[in-house]
């Protein structure tokens, strides 16, 4: 996708995700065989709901076909969260993440693997997980010595907050009944062909 046309589909985007109440993470145009593939992810502090991403869908469905930005070739469009397994790349991601354990990558250090505890302006208040039977560490990490961030999974975790054995991993976050919590029709993406 040439920068003008990023820049265009950027543009017509935004505002109308920005009226839905939330954020325009990003925007991918790539070929899918005959025809493109656009993918908009979106986003919002406390995570989209199937309703906000149809209703945010079907705008971005109607103000691509009244424009001429995709041209006369056909696309498919998918409009989507992101996942778990997306960078940290602004503050307001480490911010949606308090709590859960994180691996960061720092210029001097070079890896960290830390649960986030608080977030602020400048960087990140941590909590090293302990070796068995040891507590956890705190620890500061400034956004500016940041180079790679990302969720990690955990698949247990004890009650005091402590990491488990486990401790390299994301919060599964299961339901108390014991369920993975899916659910067929709990589809977090929306995809719609033009």
């Amino acid at each position: 996708m040439s920068t003008t046309q990023s820049e265009r589909l950027r543009a017509l985007l935004e505002p109308l995700v920005v009226t839905a109440g939330l954020e325009l993470e990003g925007v991918t145009l790539s070929a899918a065989g005959r025809r493109r593939q656009l993918q908009v992810v979106v986003d919002a502090e406390e995570g989209v709901d199937l309703d906000a991403m149809a209703e945010v869908s079907r705008a971005i469905s109607q103000a691509l076909d009244d424009s001429d930005v995709m041209g006369d070739t056909e696309y498919l469009l998918e409009v989507s969260s992101p996942g778990t397994d997306r960078p940290l790349t602004e503050p307001r991601h480490f911010r949606r993440n308090v709590g859960r354990l994180v691996k960061l990558q720092l210029k001097e250090r070079g890896e960290l693997i830390a649960r986030i505890m608080t977030v602020d302006d400048t960087g990140l208040d941590l909590e090293v997980p302990g070796v068995k039977g040891r507590k956890p560490k705190p620890a500061r990490a400034e956004f500016e010595e940041i180079t790679r961030a990302r969720v990690e999974v955990e698949f247990s975790r004890k009650a005091d907050g402590e990491a488990g054995a486990d401790a390299g991993a994301e919060d599964a976050d299961l339901p108390e009944d014991g369920t993975d919590g899916s659910d067929s029709d709990d589809i977090d993406e929306s995809t719609e062909e033009a």
